[in-house]
């Protein structure tokens, strides 16, 4: 019996393989929101595809996100409305860096997205990117979008 917790630890520490994690995934956490703001990002972003999503079926969260999975160009999101309301939200500290090919678009996604959001970095050119604009969304999350270019190389 005193072999399994240490098997258990072994495992955990990384001796399978060398690799400690299979996947890594952006958790959003929205509270009531999740359906507005997955729809708001599939409106800007056609790479913005939902995987699998599964709505509350009763109770006062009846037809909010349960759970969904996103698949964000090659980026792995997982996102959903919290049954227990918290006293904290999303933090600037992080945020979704998208790299655009086309200022058109870039310029687009901005308009959109900071739309009755705040918007900390206006688009500009701040020496390191030819593009860059950082701004939080209406609901709090906080997005950098840049160009690429020779500078943001």
């Amino acid at each position: 019996m005193k072999l399994l917790p240490v098997c258990i630890l072994i495992l955990l520490a990384g001796c399978s393989g060398g690799r400690t994690a299979t996947s890594v995934s952006t958790h959003l956490m929205f509270q009531g929101a999740a359906g507005e703001a997955i729809a708001l990002y599939q409106s800007v972003f056609p790479e913005f595809i939902v995987q699998r999503q599964e709505l509350h079926d009763n109770g006062d969260m009846k037809g909010k996100v349960r759970l969904a999975y996103v698949k964000f160009a090659d980026h792995s999101l997982i996102i959903f409305d919290s049954p227990p309301v918290h006293n904290f939200t999303f933090t600037p500290a992080m945020s979704l860096f998208v790299e655009f090919d086309d200022a058109a678009q870039l310029r687009q996604a901005f308009d959109i997205l900071s739309e009755d959001g705040e918007v900390p970095m206006p688009l500009d050119n701040y020496g390191f990117s030819p593009l860059f604009g950082w701004l939080l969304d209406r609901h709090g999350v906080s997005w950098q979008l840049n160009l690429k270019g020779e500078e943001s190389a």
